[in-house]
């Protein structure tokens, strides 16, 4: 991307603050954001929204570690049940809305947990909730293993959604340019 893309302008703001924003205006009670230490800049940004940023001293190998210790940092100051649940959405999304985090999350039902994902169409996008039990698998999850391999294995409450340009990621210059057009 040439620059930290989350740092990029997005509408009237950045990438990140359209996804904090979107965080911060939904239901859930905490947000946690895992910043590779060498993102210092990024990380002073998001502190500004009062989330809890999480700078490990060794960047994360795979999205799998960074998930990994956002879960343990949560049972530390949450001290979560198994009735609670956890959301994951890659911070690159800017399109994501409080809307779309509210409806995946009036799909979970603590009496009978399901992970809950939303759709749109034939496509799966994020934030996917997952129940507090499943996090005690992530430390089980094979080398080659991601997070992904929680889905399979575990049923799922699929939500229905319209809009899949908040599925839509900035992976590329090409992508960003794309979705800042739309």
């Amino acid at each position: 991307m040439g620059r930290p893309k989350l740092l990029m302008g997005w509408r009237d703001e950045t990438v990140i603050d359209a996804v904090l924003n979107a965080w911060q205006t939904s239901g859930v009670d905490q947000v946690v954001v895992v910043v590779r230490p060498e993102d210092r800049v990024l990380a002073e940004h998001c502190r500004r929204f009062g989330v809890y940023v999480l700078v490990p001293s060794e960047p994360p190998a795979e999205m799998k570690h960074s998930v990994q210790l956002a879960i343990a940092h949560l049972q530390r100051i949450c001290q979560p049940s198994d009735t609670d649940a956890w959301l994951l959405a890659p911070a690159d999304l800017p399109e994501l809305s409080g809307k779309l985090i509210d409806h995946v999350l009036t799909g979970y039902q603590p009496s009978a947990p399901k992970i809950v994902i939303p759709r749109v169409r034939d496509r799966r996008g994020h934030p996917v909730l997952f129940p507090w039990g499943v996090a005690k698998e992530l430390e089980q999850l094979g080398a080659d293993e991601g997070v992904n391999a929680l889905v399979k294995r575990h049923a799922v409450t699929e939500m229905d959604w319209q809009d899949d340009r908040m599925f839509e990621d900035v992976d590329t210059p090409d992508d960003y340019r794309r979705l800042a057009g739309s």
